[in-house]
């Protein structure tokens, strides 16, 4: 490689002649600004197809986030929709509810006067259910007491609950605390306005219930005298 440090502009010159040598020098020009256009053609197709993709990715990024914002606002008016009638509904319930005890307080009024035996010192048994369990003979029981009377004071006492019905074709009361794990705290009450009790128990396999006997007992205290309440209620025919 020597040789062609030693070649210099006036050796080409003199052996291949002017007009050979301005010819080579203009060919050569033309060859690098051909290939000088194509890459720079080819590098210009390639950013117009860079940009043209980013501007797609763009369009379709923007596109996603106006659909975005559009299901936000949606479910922001949904939401709100729902809020609004969730605090109608509580309205409503709320005036249901008060109108549901102040039909209580007037049933109460004539209870007090038509029959006193149904109420314990303005105390009632509301509600008495039984629902069976995915176990055979196995029940779930709820009682619900409310003091109808509008009182600062506290109902202090317990209910008591029996089963009647027959066993091997005979007639007979099963007492709760023989089949459940009840005792007598658990079956406590001491309330203003309304109290839940519940549980659970499991007659005899060849126990037939027929009626439920539910008795609310007041014993007399500082604040109050002693009242005894006894309800019975036919055995709930879908259990």
């Amino acid at each position: 490689m020597n040789w062609l440090k030693s070649i210099t502009f006036s050796d080409l010159h003199q052996k291949i002649g002017a007009f050979r040598l301005l010819i080579i020098i203009a060919a050569s020009i033309l060859l690098v600004a051909v290939l000088s256009y194509k890459v720079g053609h080819a590098y210009k197709n390639h950013q117009d197809r860079v940009i043209t993709e980013q501007k797609q990715r763009l369009d379709k990024l923007y596109e996603m986030n106006e659909l975005a914002r559009t299901q936000i606002n949606t479910l922001q008016v949904e939401l709100e929709i729902e809020r609004l009638a969730n605090h109608k509904a509580q309205q409503t319930l709320r005036s249901v509810e008060d109108d549901h005890f102040s039909l209580k307080k007037e049933l109460a009024f004539y209870e007090k006067i038509m029959a006193p035996e149904k109420t314990a010192n303005g105390v009632i048994i509301d509600e008495v259910e039984v629902m069976p369990t995915a176990s055979a003979n196995h029940y779930r029981f709820r009682v619900v007491l409310v003091q109808q009377q509008q009182s600062k004071r506290y109902a202090k006492g317990h209910i008591e609950v029996s089963f009647d019905g027959s066993l091997q074709s005979r007639p007979a009361s099963i007492n709760i605390s023989n089949v459940s794990a009840l005792d007598k705290k658990a079956l406590s009450f001491s309330f203003q306005y309304f109290q839940v009790i519940e549980g659970e128990f499991t007659l005899p396999e060849n126990f037939i219930p027929e009626k439920i006997d539910v008795s609310a007992v007041l014993p007399s205290g500082k604040w109050q005298k002693y009242h005894r309440l006894d309800e019975s209620y036919a055995w709930p025919s879908n259990t």
